[in-house]
């Protein structure tokens, strides 16, 4: 790969999002190719968001170099096969978006159509039955996909929980160790070319110069480059995603860690606790117009499993995105770029896919329109449609008389995604166009568990007995509850973790 005209590479900020960008563009360049520089001040505050995370990271480890054992040790992180949502339809339900898949498309028709045909006919299991993520998660069981499709565990998929600030010290004693230069010390200028208005070069607060071809923005809400320098504007989402503050605190761990995230709605937001080996994440998203700081630090204190291990920390944000995050010879990466709530934990994975994308992408020269055109609307459309994700959490609710939940219930939502609710419910389709992160088998999870009942089904499914579908569904019920039960205890493969290298998957 060419990194062609741009030689000199700069990333402004550490943390998550710098450090990822420098272990990853380091493992694509060779650094006599490319010279990569990080800039960071330890005067300046890590957010540290994004513990829990989406399957797509084993991607991005994979393309770092990253061995996943040496990588969960170094971060005390755990598996993790889905995320649970607790009172998010009303007080006292609960359901779960478990990754992978329930079953394999049968004879051109989703797995879930024949499922739903079985339901009009009084079929009384739950789909989550035959989603062996779920079945494994509620066990507290794991297991690895299978590349045999005759076995339920060809249906798996899974991420991690791991300790963001470890894994930027992780990531960047691999990004060092490929020759990535850093700079501790704080950015006092940026400074602008007066012929083409790219920028030409940082001016530290302690007197030196930092020159670079590209640069990558990576210093948080505030957007030094992005936003201070070249002038990019912020769309602001609030009117759809309300929240715009939220409280975090660590936790002992009670327990042995479960391999899911758990978010619960609270009369002003909701609550997460993730479950890594060392300690519980958790924190509280809320409305700062329907309860003050204070208040939403005692909910979060009085609702944790174990004694905190630190005071609690405050951040302010607005949900949103950078109109173009990508501009002249700067890119926005992390939270310089936008943010959504970490309801889905998508906060790392837009890193990640922030860096794939550019380095698709990658400038053939400072100022590169063709290519900074692309990246900006392919990014845009993925924001796009996970924030549609998000709003319709909020949106499909029952928690009448609350003013948070009749808020976003009543308000006006996107066409975009109107148009998804009326296709499930009147159909039970769930395949939407320009389907990016999210597929069918996450929008089929959150749709039924927030309530939206389909009127129809595929008719591809009345093309065979309807007790020969029950019978298959029956069988295939029954197998999964044993594969389930054959399956170690989650926290028997974090063992296996600490120990040895993982190998071996079937």
């Amino acid at each position: 790969m060419s990194a062609s005209t741009i030689t000199r590479l700069v990333i402004v900020g550490g943390g998550t999002a710098g450090w990822m960008a420098a272990a990853f563009l380091s493992s694509l360049f060779p650094a006599r190719q490319l010279t990569l520089t990080v800039v960071e001040s330890a005067e300046i505050g890590i957010v540290g968001v994004g513990e829990a995370t989406i399957p797509p990271i084993q991607v991005f480890n994979k393309a770092v170099g990253i061995d996943e054992a040496e990588f969960l040790r170094a971060t005390e992180g755990t598996y993790k096969l889905g995320i649970e949502f607790v009172d998010w339809l009303r007080p006292g339900h609960r359901y779960m978006h478990p990754f992978g898949q329930p079953g394999q498309p049968i004879n051109g028709a989703s797995f879930h159509a024949w499922w739903l045909r079985l339901k009009a006919e009084g079929y009384p299991h739950p789909l989550s039955d035959f989603w062996l993520s779920e079945v494994l998660a509620r066990k507290n069981r794991f297991d690895f996909p299978s590349s045999d499709p005759r076995t339920p565990k060809s249906t798996l998929s899974y991420a991690y929980h791991f300790d963001a600030g470890l894994y930027g010290q992780f990531l960047r004693r691999i990004a060092e160790s490929r020759g990535v230069r850093r700079i501790e010390a704080t950015v006092g200028a940026v400074a602008l070319d007066g012929t083409d208005g790219t920028v030409s070069h940082l001016d530290l607060t302690d007197g030196r110069r930092v020159e670079g071809d590209f640069f990558i923005d990576c210093t948080g809400f505030r957007g030094l480059l992005i936003g201070d320098a070249l002038g990019r504007e912020y769309e602001d989402w609030s009117h759809y995603l309300p929240a715009n503050r939220a409280v975090a605190v660590p936790s002992e761990r009670v327990a042995p860690p479960v391999p899911y995230t758990t978010a619960t709605a609270r009369t002003a937001g909701w609550q997460w606790r993730i479950n890594l080996r060392h300690r519980t994440g958790n924190g509280y998203v809320y409305v700062d117009d329907l309860i003050s700081d204070d208040e939403a630090a005692g909910t979060l204190l009085a609702n944790l499993d174990g004694a905190p291990l630190a005071d609690p920390r405050f951040l302010r944000f607005t949900t949103g995105r950078r109109r173009q995050a990508r501009h002249k010879n700067v890119l926005a990466v992390g939270l310089s770029s936008g943010f959504l709530e970490p309801l889905e934990s998508t906060s790392i994975h837009f890193i990640q896919h922030a860096l794939m994308k550019f380095a698709a992408t990658f400038p053939l020269a400072k100022d590169d329109p063709v290519s900074t055109g692309i990246y900006n609307r392919i990014m845009a459309e993925e924001l796009e449609q996970v924030r549609d994700f998000l709003i319709f959490h909020y949106h499909a609710n029952d928690r009448v008389g609350e003013p948070l939940w009749d808020r976003v219930r009543t308000m006006p939502i996107p066409d975009s995604l109107a148009e998804k609710m009326a296709l499930f419910r009147a159909r039970g389709f769930a395949i939407f166009p320009n389907q990016t992160l999210f597929q069918e088998p996450n929008w089929l999870a959150v749709l039924l568990g927030q309530g939206v009942e389909p009127r129809g089904y595929d008719p591809l499914t009345d093309v065979a007995p309807l007790q020969e579908v029950r019978s298959g569904f029956d069988a295939m019920r029954r197998t999964i509850q044993q594969v389930a039960e054959g399956c170690r205890p989650h926290e028997a493969f974090l063992g296996d973790a600490s120990a040895t290298p993982l190998r071996g998957r079937a």
